[in-house]
């Protein structure tokens, strides 16, 4: 049967069938024998696959576990339709949802596991332990009774030991630097924000930079917020970073994109075999549709992302800045299932207002999982002219310049993966967990120190990474097994510099302080700020 024939409806009815199939449970006969199962002379796929399940349920030589075959078979299943239908448990679903709904209940920290103790890195401003007066270097040494240190505690440990029901308490205890003894706080779990803004700051020149990380139910109003904050401290200009963004709800993309376009604008349209075409344009609630505006994407900006991208570039509203985006154009319709798991059926495409399917291909032929290993293999990721335009798909936007389709949304201006600076040991040093490691051993040193500097942008301006730091921070990594090249440690000194600056911002002041740092030296955000100075200039 060829994808295109298959029915909307029939992974629902099929999915269904299969687990019906397994509770049938009919008396097969005594003595052995085995009688046919196929009872029908031309079965339906739904009966022919819930019955083989009756079959193994009843005749297989082991044991099976049901739930997890069926899992298994709705999870192939739906794979085989698109990279984007998929299954999901019961368990799975409570987990992803968290981050879209924008809060779980817990004491609210953010944390790491440095030399096997649990360490707070920021209390999250709006939980529990905020209120309680919990402090970034604070150690978690247990909680209620389990003991949260040793080599063997992971991650999973203390996030099923520290989260649990709103209002119900756990007993915290830590170790305080400066204080000679463990002590006790009893934190009630409630609420506990999960953001979507990362970080909202004010640089040089009026230039406003707020970064989303995903699209959440609160993403449009922590915006709003954040947008303000920055209007009323001066900001004439945005640049809104999209980078490494995977998406989320559509619903917030479209509300944030109204913030930028007049009445009547197209944001975005979606049309299927069994979903007639449905245009979504903008109201006339928009409050920044006059503020100049960059949008920053990448190879990791996806999905609502580049909706986003998407109505900005057709409508000529704004730059895009950096590299091709993923290409996930495919619309899912949520479906529960009466076991409290879920699937996503793909029932419609994404299109730009021009016209464009923002879906990148897919089936066969196409290894879909390594396209962005292609891509950069390919050289898209240092070479505009690497980048493979389908240039069969051309569209115009509002104003008439040329944009094309194919997958993924191209930005006006590209900019190339910076690897100038790049070796073997800034690789090891990140993704070893060194430098964040060291930074943090520094930032809990110096911190009271560091803290009297005031405010991110004091330090900033006045904390440098000498040679003594850096030679630190090697003696630090050859005791990690890191092989410590001279030539590499010469060729990557500024980055790593650099990046041990942020690592100590950002466990001294959080976000803030990291991508005030990490923003001095980012190709993609300076040529965005270079194009909106350009453009006031030409006013």
């Amino acid at each position: 049967m060829r994808r295109s024939t298959v029915s909307a409806l029939y992974p629902i009815g099929l999915s269904l069938a299969l687990i019906a199939g397994l509770f049938i449970g009919r008396d097969m006969g005594g003595g052995g024998a085995v009688r046919p199962v196929f009872m029908l002379r031309e079965p339906s796929a739904a009966t022919k696959i819930g019955e083989v399940l009756e079959l193994i349920d009843r005749q297989y030589v082991d044991s099976v576990e049901k739930q997890a075959l069926v899992d298994e078979v709705l999870q192939d299943l739906l794979q085989r339709l698109d990279p984007h239908s998929y299954y999901i448990t019961a368990e799975e679903l409570r987990a992803t949802q968290e981050p879209l709904e924008g809060s779980f209940d817990g004491i609210g920290v953010e944390f790491a596991i440095q030399r096997d103790t649990v360490v707070v890195i920021t209390p999250v401003e709006g939980g529990p332990s905020e209120a309680l007066g919990i402090r970034a270097g604070d150690r978690i040494l247990k909680a209620d009774s389990l003991a949260l240190t040793g080599p063997e505690i992971s991650n999973e440990d203390v996030m099923n030991s520290l989260r649990g029901p709103r209002g119900s308490s756990v007993e915290v205890t830590l170790l305080r630097k400066g204080r000679n003894t463990p002590f006790q706080v009893a934190i009630t779990r409630g609420k506990v924000p999960i953001n979507s803004v990362a970080t909202a700051l004010l640089g040089a020149d009026g230039v406003g930079y707020i970064k989303l990380i995903r699209f959440a139910k609160n993403t449009h109003a922590e915006f709003l917020e954040a947008a303000r904050k920055l209007r009323a401290q001066g900001m004439t200009t945005l640049v809104l970073d999209l980078r490494g963004n995977g998406g989320g709800y559509l619903t917030s993309a479209i509300e944030l994109a109204d913030e930028f376009l007049p009445r009547g604008r197209t944001i975005v349209y979606t049309q299927g075999r069994n979903s007639p075409r449905q245009d979504i344009t903008a109201s006339a609630a928009g409050e920044f549709e006059d503020m100049p505006l960059a949008v920053l994407i990448d190879e990791g900006s996806a999905s609502a992302s580049e909706i986003i991208a998407g109505a900005m570039q057709d409508n000529d509203r704004g730059i895009l800045v950096g590299r091709r985006t993923f290409g996930k154009g495919l619309v899912q319709e949520h479906v529960d299932l009466p076991d409290a798991s879920a699937i996503r059926l793909t029932t419609a495409r994404y299109y730009t207002p021009s016209g464009r399917s923002i879906q990148r291909p897919y089936g066969e032929g196409i290894d879909y999982a390594e396209d962005l290993e292609e891509r950069m293999v390919h050289g898209e990721f240092l070479s505009q002219d690497s980048v493979r335009v389908d240039s069969s798909q051309v569209y115009t936007t509002l104003k008439g310049r040329t944009v094309y389709g194919g997958g993924g949304v191209m930005p006006d201006i590209f900019v190339p993966t910076d690897t100038a600076e790049g070796s073997n040991y800034l690789t090891e040093l990140f993704f070893s967990g060194a430098l964040n490691d060291f930074a943090f051993e520094v930032a809990d040193k110096e911190r009271e120190r560091l803290q009297a500097m005031g405010s991110p942008e004091a330090f900033a301006e006045r904390y440098q990474v000498g040679r003594t730091l850096l030679n630190a921070l090697e003696q630090h990594a050859k005791a990690d097994g890191i092989t410590v090249d001279p030539r590499d440690a010469q060729r990557s000194e500024r980055q790593i510099g650099l990046r041990l600056k942020a690592g100590i911002a950002r466990n001294v002041w959080g976000n803030s302080g990291f991508y005030r740092i990490m923003l001095e030296t980012d190709n993609i955000y300076q040529r965005a700020v270079q194009e909106l100075d350009q453009q006031q200039a030409a006013r």
